[in-house]
């Protein structure tokens, strides 16, 4: 079967909204964490979250036309419209079959939101709002290939970029655009907070996503997406595209356990990522790097230590592990996506990125940490968790292609 490469990517983050801007800020480990006023009357003042703070405005469109979408069809079709333009594909999609699969969170939260700011009465049915965003980029774009929406909470990503795999393995599509993305707003701040979900760290907003570190206390916020443009070998070695990694392996799996909490039991997290090896023919040896899903809480990231003993065996004390939701925040559907993207990051620097705030790790999470600075280390493949509420459980694989 055809390898899947990446030839295109669109990325909106708290840290840049190109490939090379994004890998600078993310090898040099800065922090895209700042203090945000989500809730103006809230007395005890500003909130901590990673945001982005400019879309940019797509080819083709005017700042004006632009301006008249919501931010998060502003976000979603920023990053499907940047990845097809940077696999070259502008205008370019006619004879082709273009598919698009999405995992999207925030959309009708947000519109929502706005809704009832302005006095409105609008009822919701948030399945629909989701897969209608969807075949509208594909009518902005002028794409006539298959579509569809992926709800999966923080695995949203992960699932959207196995579909899109598959689509192209299969001969579904030709090219399909892949990936997730999810915003911040109040209402989502708001919930994850009352769950005590979020760091109460009242110091520097830098410091309070502190993944695998002793005195975590909670996930920070973030937001953005990417979008990445997905095809077979064959097919872009004919079109001469460039090619960033190979999208080479996705494993799946559910804990069926709890609609909140991980679980306490290993197996079903460290399952998606043996698949995932499994599916790219590689083993623990073989990986260089793994973006761990760790969002900073303190059951969590324990949670996932055990998970990557449990699949990595005893290659879990050499591969080095990074969690870069220490700088971008936890994007929650735009996760996976995003660091998905990390990955190809380390693959074409040859660098892994660091674990920012890592002062004290946690003895229970013993794992080949990466703290404060990046890693000048040959990587050749490199995997990426994703968990989501609920359960899902996602792992990609990805391969440099020489």
């Amino acid at each position: 079967m055809s390898q899947v490469w990446i030839t295109g990517i669109g990325a909106i983050t708290p840290l840049g909204n190109d490939f090379s801007t994004f890998a600078d800020n993310l090898l040099a480990g800065k922090s895209g964490v700042t203090a945000q006023r989500l809730f103006p009357n809230e007395p005890q003042g500003a909130q901590f979250a990673a945001v982005v703070d400019d879309i940019p405005v797509p080819r083709g469109w005017t700042a004006g036309e632009f301006g008249r979408l919501n931010r998060f069809e502003q976000l979603t079709f920023g990053c499907t419209a940047r990845a097809l333009d940077d696999a070259g594909l502008w205008n370019r999609t006619a004879p082709l079959r273009v598919g698009v699969v999405l995992g999207l969170g925030a959309e009708y939260l947000r519109v929502w939101e706005l809704d009832i700011h302005e006095g409105g009465d609008r009822v919701y049915r948030p399945s629909c709002e989701t897969s209608s965003l969807v075949h509208t980029i594909q009518g902005h774009l002028g794409l006539h290939g298959p579509a569809l929406a992926v709800a999966a909470a923080c695995a949203s990503g992960g699932i959207a970029l196995a579909i899109g795999r598959r689509w192209v393995q299969t001969g579904l599509v030709d090219v399909c655009l892949a990936g997730s993305c999810d915003l911040v707003t109040p209402m989502s701040y708001a919930g994850f907070y009352n769950l005590r979900a979020l760091s109460r760290r009242e110091d520097a907003p830098t410091a309070a996503s502190r993944p695998f570190d002793r005195a975590r206390d909670g996930f920070v916020m973030g937001e953005g997406g990417a979008v990445f443009a997905l095809e077979s070998d064959v097919h872009a070695r004919r079109r001469g595209a460039q090619v960033y990694a190979e999208l080479a392996g996705c494993g799946m799996s559910s804990d069926a356990a709890h609609m909140v909490i991980p679980s306490t039991d290993p197996q079903p997290a460290s399952r998606a990522m043996l698949s995932a090896m499994r599916d790219a023919a590689v083993g623990p040896d073989d990986l260089d790097y793994v973006n761990a899903h760790a969002t900073s809480t303190p059951v969590g990231d324990r949670a996932e230590a055990a998970a990557l003993q449990r699949a990595l065996g005893p290659a879990s004390a050499r591969v080095p592990v990074s969690s870069t939701k220490s700088m971008t925040g936890h994007l929650l559907s735009g996760a996976a996506a995003v660091e998905a993207l990390a990955c190809v990051v380390a693959l074409r620097c040859q660098a892994v990125p660091p674990t920012i705030n890592l002062d004290d790790p946690d003895p229970e999470c013993p794992l080949r940490h990466v703290p404060h600075q990046a890693l000048s280390h040959p990587t050749r493949v490199a995997a990426s968790n994703s968990f989501g509420f609920g359960g899902s459980n996602t792992c990609v694989v990805l391969k440099k292609v020489a």
